[in-house]
């Protein structure tokens, strides 16, 4: 696979447990006034209701599992981008993965700054290397991603957004643990450990 060129819809028409773990290592790649933005994704949540229930996942908890004007995005198809406000001040940037009719996706938690660290410190306030892209809602204000992404297609070639290949991480690199921010989601889902993260690196969120 070429790996300047976006990954293909057959990578997120599977379960967003799968995903989530392939997505590590991976570059996410934002164009931003002519100028290419990109980090390596460090860290992803699944969220998802393809092979048993999740109720912290939008789909599921909004109108018993049915589409809503927020969350239609993630009922399909794949390979796009599904963008949502939280707390009234951020930006979270997901991909949507899995099958058409059930609401599957990944959030993208975390990357390492790799292309245009100046202008995304310009977007950050300037501040430090490791503080600028350590977190979902920091990221997305890194790379100037907001609600006019949502929907947009992660396969397009030549598109303002987009994910890039890259070798696949071990899987002892790979450490998991629950997800974060949850809220009053109840057992088992708010502890089960559908977040993923790639050990030891220090752009993962705090």
């Amino acid at each position: 696979m070429d790996k300047s060129k976006p990954l293909p819809f057959a990578f997120y028409a599977r379960p967003a447990r799968t995903v989530a773990q392939e997505l590590l290592g991976k570059k996410l790649v934002r164009q931003l006034n002519g100028r290419r933005l990109s980090g390596i994704i460090v860290e992803t949540e699944a969220y998802c209701d393809a092979e048993e229930r999740d109720l912290a996942c939008h789909g599921e908890r909004a109108n018993n599992a049915q589409p809503t004007p927020r969350t239609a995005v993630m009922f399909g198809p794949a390979g796009v981008a599904y963008v949502y406000f939280t707390y009234g001040i951020h930006w979270l940037f997901n991909v949507v993965t899995g099958e058409m009719g059930q609401p599957n996706a990944v959030l993208i938690r975390a990357l390492e700054p790799v292309d245009g660290v100046d202008s995304m410190a310009e977007q950050r306030g300037e501040r430090p290397l490791r503080q600028l892209t350590n977190g979902p809602a920091k990221l997305t204000q890194a790379l100037a991603i907001d609600k006019s992404h949502n929907e947009a297609n992660l396969c397009q070639p030549g598109g303002v957004i987009w994910i890039e290949d890259a070798p696949a991480v071990s899987p002892n690199q790979i450490a998991t643990g629950p997800r974060i921010g949850l809220g009053k989601t109840p057992e088992p889902w708010y502890s089960i450990p559908w977040r993923y993260w790639l050990a030891d690196n220090p752009f993962v969120s705090k």
